[in-house]
This record gives C-alpha cells, sequence and structure tokens, in this order.
C-alpha cells in the first residue's frame, strides 16, 4: 500500500509541471524497488508526443522531484508516450474515448467474469459502460483495476 501512496503523491506533484509545459500527465507507475525502482511518466499532447518532448518534461519532472524527494532511494525515470494501448484511469478519459475499443480488468468478478473487451458507451453516474459479447455492463469505476484502448489498426 506504501508503494501506491507514493505513486499518488508524485502524481500530484509533477501533474502541475507537466500540464504547465503544455501536455497531458496519463500515468505514472513505479515499478521494482532498490536500485532497480523505475518510475515510467506517460505524457500525451494533440499534436502527438516526440523524443524531444519527453527529454523537456524528463528534465521538469526530475527538477520538480528533486526538491521534493517523494521516492526513497534510487529509480530511474522514463518518460514516454501511451501508446496505441493508452491506459484510461480517470473518469474524463472514459468520456473523452467513448465509441472506442477497450480492454477493462475488474477487481472483483462482474457478472462472473474479470476482463471485459468491447465497445465504450460512455460513463453514467459512478460506472462505466461496456458493451461487451452483445452485453451492456455497468462497471463500477471503483472497481476498475486496469482500462486500456485496444488498437483499431
Amino acid at each position: 500500500m506504501k508503494m501506491q501512496t507514493n505513486i499518488e503523491r508524485v502524481r500530484s506533484i509533477i501533474g502541475p509541471g507537466i500540464h504547465a509545459l503544455g501536455y497531458e500527465l496519463v500515468d505514472a507507475e513505479l515499478h521494482g524497488g532498490g536500485r532497480h525502482a523505475v518510475l515510467r511518466v506517460y505524457i500525451d499532447h494533440p499534436n502527438g508526443v516526440t523524443v524531444d518532448d519527453c527529454a523537456a518534461v524528463s528534465r521538469q519532472v526530475s527538477a520538480v522531484l528533486d526538491v521534493d524527494d517523494p521516492i526513497p532511494g534510487q529509480y530511474t525515470l522514463e518518460v514516454s508516450s501511451p501508446g496505441l494501448d493508452r491506459p484510461l484511469r480517470r473518469r474524463e478519459d472514459f468520456s473523452r474515448f467513448k465509441g472506442a475499443l477497450i480492454r477493462i480488468k475488474t477487481f472483483t468478478p462482474v457478472a462472473g467474469r474479470r476482463n471485459f473487451t468491447g465497445r465504450l458507451l460512455g460513463c453514467e453516474h459512478d460506472n462505466v459502460v461496456l458493451e461487451a459479447d452483445a452485453e451492456r455492463y455497468e462497471l463500477a469505476f471503483a472497481n476498475i483495476d486496469k482500462a486500456r484502448l485496444v488498437p483499431e489498426l
């Protein structure tokens, strides 16, 4: 639970600086520990994300984290675009990508299953509404473990 608390704190610390540079903080993940810890920061921009964008955000994030120091010990910082299988974390993400094909994993089973792949219909109250296998599912936002876009090429 401590690692989860740390990553929430990291997101709140780095988010404003990333936004000030004109980017969206899509997600941040902290993996591993000790000398092998990796902080992955995913950013997006309406015009896409270049290597130079990642370098600029990396400098900003590094400076902010050096001052506040919310992660104990050493870690490697990686900044990248979210990719075609972009994670969906916030309610705004689910509204923004309405109509997209998505994959969701829930913490607890819904209708006897935890994995869903289908068309995102939107958000209603505290639920993400999804059509999967010709069925409509309302998945409680609090029950969503992971959600990602499914690339349609």
